[in-house]
């Protein structure tokens, strides 16, 4: 049994541009990743794509549907997929988050993989939901290449599980822009090995600059 998932976060939309909390906001694709998202279709046109599975978020069905067209094939959505939710920091820029809260912004920059803020989720608590629902793609199509469309933070936290990272530090050392490419081969449901990470060819000439990322772990090593 082998099976090739390509792991893609959707295209870039309004509130990415601002570097706001948009876990489970319902935001749609700007022109912009509409533009992304159609450069990685034609990049994936000759590949042998069996099946396109997404989060159920309006930002992730519309990249998913984009990228499936060249394939004719429709998008499957799966609840475990989504993004993370900040509860009640969602729609929030960071700035605005430390100041009206700052205690639990603190707590979540210590470690996000277990605190979470009001009515939002820790990490842990996506991977409980995100690795089984990976886990059905992968037994799913043995032998098949799958397209997988999901969010920032929930695609980091899985590349940290799958790959045996600690997942504490998935936000400060893992980036994933908007509408890149994770290439992700399976020897079975639980060995797994990482062939390409983060990639934007196919809009970019090279990796962005780590500026707002919601990581202040950076703050000190920016470039200006």
């Amino acid at each position: 049994m082998a099976a090739r998932l390509y792991l893609v976060r959707h295209g870039a939309t309004q509130l990415t541009a601002e570097d706001r909390f948009s876990g489970s906001s319902g935001v749609d694709l700007s022109d912009e990743g509409r533009d992304q998202v159609r450069r990685l279709a034609e990049r994936l046109r000759g590949e042998t794509i069996k099946a396109v599975y997404c989060s159920p978020y309006s930002r992730t069905v519309e990249t998913a549907q984009i990228l499936a067209g060249p394939h004719a094939l429709t998008p499957v959505p799966r609840d475990g997929l989504r993004e993370i939710s900040h509860g009640h920091w969602e729609g929030l820029t960071r700035r605005e988050v430390e100041e009206r809260y700052a205690e639990e912004y603190s707590a979540w920059e210590a470690d996000p993989f277990t605190f979470a803020p009001p009515d939002g989720e820790s990490g842990l608590g996506v991977l409980a939901r995100a690795l089984p629902a990976v886990r059905e793609i992968v037994v799913a199509h043995p032998d098949q290449c799958v397209l997988v469309v999901s969010h920032k933070a929930t695609l980091r936290l899985i590349l940290s599980s799958i790959l045996g990272f600690d997942a504490r530090g998935y936000r400060d050392r893992l980036d994933q822009s908007p509408a890149c490419l994770n290439v992700v081969d399976f020897k079975d449901p639980v060995r797994a090995r990482l062939m390409l990470f983060n990639d934007t060819s196919h809009y970019a000439d090279w990796p962005r600059v780590p500026l707002g990322n919601l990581s202040k772990w950076w703050d000190a090593n920016r470039r200006h």
